[in-house]
């Protein structure tokens, strides 16, 4: 690390900035950007970290030259100021933004630390407990005794208030420190720590500030003195300057640490999120630095759309995915990696979760980590629910843990108890097996004070062993619905006499498979078999039953929400790109003339508007209603009683399109959509839309077998259906063992399958099993349309991923669309 520390790196000039702005688009920056003079070698040895980076120095008192910055921040470790404990008379009074840290097996929480003097003055340090987790109870930090760390001024003596500002001696120079927003990343035996900011004045004027910049502080696990109890002490501080050379279209009012964690990634590079204030008008952006042995140091010149802050980073495949809390509500997630420009993740994680309830609250940092559990790579996310009382519209934050692959997502359900919970933190401690007591998820989250209560906000560590397991049980059954989609894809083609060493592999069949609505039914609720989102069946009062692997409206309809489902939204994605397919099947001819809706999309604009939607009528005639262009025909029929594979497409958000069997509705052009970013989809509905026609004439519609996708299948796709006829012939029974749950929410039991073809779990936990049977369906020569399929979804303005999945998947609806005549 000490290269580290001595290392100076010019940003790379070839970077471009992809600035996101609030409209989720985004606009180039410039190609390269004025450079550092030449310094010297006594200079680059003496100055540590310096950030050849924009300007953060706030003020008008001009910037100094590299060498007057060098000589004011003295020798590298910092020497005006060191690391004391807190004595007797010095409380702790609150603590925020929490961190975990972990070394050789033991786990230690971090937070800043709100601390009052023998004088009442008020200032600010780092706390840290090791924490023995022996237990799977929340315990609370007692601040009493915890190993609270200030960083003084050396010269300051026995002042009743720790002096966190120091003169540079026979000058006017004058050093101030503000410890805030601990970040934390671990490499080798060192814990690194972004502990706040300084700033250099000339005799302590606000106006006459010339250099400012980050804390870096490192420190180690110790034992206390005459005790085998161990602690984190902090040892050397650094000064990470920020140094103009004479930009001035970008400057700062602050940067800081973006609080809980870093992150080590590929080459032994240290990651930090970082939080900016910028100067023209006060926004929060999120961005990061980074270093390595070779490289040095250095700050992003992308960055965060204006107004998104709280960041925190992982490390995912072969990019970086940060999060970020904007002041529009909604949390932004990003996907880059070091070289590359920024792209907000419109198809995947961003805007999923929102960053606050309604009021004047600002948002909070999440815990945000990767994991490799049960053979899966995954990410875990806490973040805080907050639900409405009947005293007043937000209640509590109740701390939520989320699970995800970048398709799927689960709330795995809450962590904090009743506790009113705000920022968080998470660790994951793998075990060489489930059964020897090493393997752990923590959570380390604010604890917010209850009205009139004392002390003020303080910090829960808790072990989420049964949340754990919940995770592992989702995962098995994400697993089970993958290998079943993929088996079932290989007997098909293989009894067409097409290979399928490429074309079933998992990875493919099921790439952007987001949600599956199958034989799940109960009640009014209609089971996401992947554990998501689940529809709820509207105007059932007998008019939906349910059948093998799906549900028979007569007068109902299901609703499968998008904005609709509140404050946390999973399927966001679908307002940007979307492919909705189903096996359907009319049981007779509709009276009278008025269309009647079969599948699509309604908007949130208190209307009731139908974006994009796909009807049947009295002649035998398929009908698309695309916003607020006419109504279209399609030329083919559709016949009683007979299975039709049906399908609706989004693309960027103004783009729609149908199809039937394959075949385009409406013409060869897609029709124009109004963008669906300024007014947001509400939900898809299902078997109809909830209007009085589909009841008034006394239709049935079965609908089977429903899957939403996360992008767009290609029109090749779609017109690459063929009529052809395949047999199925009858499969064995393939019981499972139903696998226990832990703290499952209400409606989301995982399911366990039988076999794909007509099975599901009903609400006993029993499996009940259906024999497939003999039937007619569309398949396809596959051969030419299963090439690459891409698993990316960030979306980017005008450009899209096609895949050659679509044959193959109206194929396996053919198959599983079965409808008892």
């Amino acid at each position: 690390m000490l290269s580290r520390v001595a290392a100076v790196m010019a940003p790379h000039t070839h970077n471009r900035r992809r600035v996101t702005g609030s409209s989720g688009r985004r606009r180039e920056g410039r190609e390269s950007e004025p450079q550092m003079p030449n310094m010297s070698r006594r200079v680059f040895n003496s100055a540590v970290l310096l950030f050849l980076v924009v300007m953060m120095c706030c003020g008008t008192g001009g910037a100094a030259t590299a060498e007057d910055a060098s000589s004011a921040s003295g020798s590298s470790p910092e020497k005006l100021f060191y690391w004391r404990d807190t004595k007797d008379g010095e409380t702790v009074s609150s603590l925020r933004v929490p961190s975990l840290v972990e070394m050789n097996g033991d786990v230690f929480a971090v937070a800043e630390a709100q601390c009052t003097g023998t004088g009442g003055c008020v200032f600010t340090g780092i706390a840290s407990e090791f924490l023995s987790l022996t237990d799977e109870k929340p315990n609370e930090l007692d601040m009493s005794k915890l190993k609270t760390q200030v960083l003084v001024n050396r010269s300051s003596g026995g002042e009743q208030c720790p002096s966190q500002t120091a003169v540079l001696a026979g000058t006017q120079r004058v050093k101030k420190v503000h410890v805030s927003r601990p970040t934390t990343v671990v490499q080798g035996s060192d814990i690194y720590m972004l502990a706040g900011n300084y700033s250099w004045t000339y005799g302590g004027k606000a106006d006459s500030v010339f250099q400012c910049g980050l804390l870096l502080v490192k420190g180690n696990i110790s034992n206390e003195a005459g005790s085998t109890n161990k602690r984190i002490l902090w040892k050397d501080t650094y000064d990470l300057p920020w140094i103009s050379n004479g930009r001035q279209e970008q400057s700062w009012t602050r940067l800081i640490g973006g609080g809980g964690s870093g992150i080590k990634i590929k080459g032994d590079t240290l990651l930090f999120p970082l939080e900016g204030t910028k100067k023209e008008d006060g926004k929060a952006v999120s961005l990061i630095m980074y270093s390595s042995d070779t490289a040095g140091w250095v700050v992003s010149r992308e960055m965060s759309a204006d107004g998104c802050g709280d960041p925190s980073v992982v490390e995912w495949k072969d990019k970086l995915i940060m999060m970020t809390a904007c002041d529009d509500g909604r949390r932004r997630v990003y996907e880059f990696n070091l070289t590359e420009s920024w792209t907000e993740a419109l198809g995947t994680l961003s805007r999923v979760w929102g960053n606050k309830h309604k009021g004047n609250v600002k948002g909070v940092g999440s815990g945000f980590i990767t994991a490799r559990i049960e053979d899966r790579d995954v990410m875990l996310v806490t973040l805080p629910v907050y639900a409405k009382t009947e005293s007043e519209e937000n209640g509590k934050g109740r701390l939520h843990l989320w699970l995800t692959d970048n398709t799927h997502i689960v709330d795995i359900g809450p962590v904090s108890g009743d506790d009113d919970a705000a920022a968080s933190s998470l660790l994951y401690r793998s075990g060489k097996s489930e059964t020897n007591g090493k393997e752990k998820l923590i959570a380390l989250y604010e604890k917010k004070k209850a009205e009139g209560e004392k002390p003020s906000p303080g910090m829960v560590s808790v072990r989420l062993t049964a949340q754990l397991q919940r995770v592992k049980d989702v995962l098995a059954t994400w697993n089970k619905v993958d290998k079943r989609v993929s088996q079932l894809c290989t007997t098909l083609l293989a009894q067409k006499g097409f290979s399928s060493d490429n074309a079933c592999t998992t990875d493919k069949i099921t790439a952007g498979l987001v949600g599956f609505l199958s034989g799940s039914f109960s009640e009014n609720t209609w089971r996401d078999e992947y554990l998501g989102v689940n529809a709820t069946v509207k105007g059932n009062d007998g008019g939906a039953t349910k059948t093998s692997d799906g549900v028979t409206f007569h007068g109902a309809w299901a609703e499968w929400p998008v904005g609709a489902q509140g404050e946390n939204r999973l399927y966001h994605f679908a307002n940007y790109n979307f492919t909705l397919v189903a096996t359907v099947s009319i049981d007779g001819v509709p009276e009278g003339d008025t269309p009647i809706p079969l599948m699509g999309v309604k908007m949130n604009d208190g209307k009731n508007t139908v974006l994009l939607g796909l009807s049947y009528n009295n002649k035998n005639k398929w009908q698309l209603r695309c916003g607020d262009e006419k109504t279209t025909e399609h030329s083919s029929s559709w016949k009683p009683e007979t299975t039709h594979q049906v399908a609706i497409v989004l693309q960027n958000s103004t783009q729609g399109t149908a199809y039937v069997d394959g075949q385009r509705v409406g013409g060869d052009a897609p029709c124009t959509l109004g963008s669906t970013e300024s007014q947001e989809i509400s939900h898809f509905y299902i078997g109809g839309d909830g209007g009085s026609a589909g009841s008034r004439e006394g239709v049935s519609v079965t609908v089977t077998n429903v899957l939403l996708y996360n992008r767009p299948l290609s029109s090749a796709e779609m017109t690459a259906l063929k009529m052809k006829s395949v047999t199925i012939p009858r499969l064995d029974h393939a019981k499972t063992e139903p696998r226990g749950t832990a703290s499952t929410p209400a409606g989301q039991q995982p399911s366990e399958w039988g076999h794909l073809v007509g099975s599901s779990k009903d609400a006993s936990g029993g499996v009940e099993g259906a024999d497939s049977q003999v039937r007619e369906v569309n398949a396809t020569a596959l051969s030419s349309n299963l090439g690459n399929v891409s698993q990316e979804n960030k979306i980017d303005a005008g450009t899209m991923r096609e895949s050659g999945l679509l044959p193959l998947l109206l194929l396996l609806l053919g198959l599983w669309g079965f409808v008892a005549l």
